[in-house]
């Protein structure tokens, strides 16, 4: 069986847990502590996906963790060139971060507009506190799913693991 190779990108504001997310689900694994991001920093997994009943495909994902600072926006596209997926991520308890989905979408398309395939990441939704901020959430998760190029958003915790892999597992087999 051949392996095929997909280079995905996770974007999003400062600290919304995209590095913590990629060691979930690489290494499974997870710390409280901070270390920011500065530039790029690159994983490797490869996984097996189920395409039927009889077939499975081994798929190396090259997972670029672009860091979130604003200064660095002009170089972003450099590193997002050439992703067939995108996992945009926000901190479901800083809305200023869900606010900043749009931009960051609008971003990867423009970069690679032909086929981009986006999945949204409400992170860190094991310190969500009340329904109705899981509400207001949900409501503007919807909007943002009326981009064409997101095909699906998940609730996601990097501490618990909720959806990590699940989502990882979505994103592959939408871009086979």
């Amino acid at each position: 069986m051949s392996i095929i190779a997909k280079k995905i990108c996770l974007i999003g504001d400062f600290c919304v847990g995209k590095t913590s997310l990629i060691r979930r689900f690489v290494d499974n694994q997870f710390s409280d502590d901070y270390l920011s991001t500065i530039g790029v920093k690159i994983s490797r997994k490869l996984v097996e996906i189920r395409l039927n009943d009889t077939t499975t495909q081994k798929v190396q994902l090259i997972i670029w963790d672009i860091e979130g600072q604003t200064k660095f926006q002009s170089i972003a596209p450099s590193y997002l060139q050439g992703a067939k997926g995108g996992i945009i991520v926000a901190d479901c308890t800083r809305e200023e971060t869900i606010e900043h989905l749009q931009d960051h979408i609008n971003l990867f398309c423009s970069v690679n507009p032909k086929g981009s395939i986006i999945i949204i990441a409400l992170n860190k939704s094991d310190l969500m506190e009340d329904q109705e901020k899981f509400n207001k959430l949900t409501t503007i998760k919807n909007l943002v799913n009326n981009n064409p190029s997101v095909i699906t958003s998940y609730l996601t915790s990097a501490k618990t693991g909720l959806n990590v892999n699940e989502m990882f597992a979505k994103l592959v087999r939408s871009m086979i």
